[in-house]
């Protein structure tokens, strides 16, 4: 059995913080560690850093025996450079294969999405 929570936010700053209460609630939740459920808000945080704008941002959240998957966006479809390394020398890819068990990016519904899977075993 699987449960799915999914936000619709403003992508401005002032609101991530609604996103990473929910993850940390769904965490608590499913008795995640410490450790996994930080991975989670780190690779959360890098992700919606990468809009701030007037526009929305959607982040479902699905959870299952398996692990907790992450999906963020939509981002502008040139948004998958930004895992390549990005201007301001951080390097995005670096921190998501850094703290989560693996992500996927997809284009869906006119924009670039990403998911981010980690293991609750």
């Amino acid at each position: 059995m699987s449960d799915e929570i999914k936000l619709v936010l403003p992508a401005e700053e002032d609101f991530r913080h609604v996103a990473h209460l929910v993850v940390g609630g769904l965490g608590v939740r499913l008795d995640l560690t410490y450790e996994a459920l930080e991975d989670l808000q780190v690779g959360l945080e890098a992700l919606l850093g990468c809009r701030d704008d007037e526009g929305e941002i959607v982040v479902t959240i699905t959870a299952d025996d398996e692990g907790v998957r992450t999906s963020v966006g939509p981002f502008a479809p040139e948004a998958a450079e930004l895992l390549n390394g990005g201007s301001d020398g951080i390097d995005l890819r670096r921190v998501l294969d850094t703290v989560t068990d693996g992500f996927e990016i997809e284009q869906r519904d006119g924009g670039t999405w990403v998911e981010l899977r980690k293991a609750t075993a």
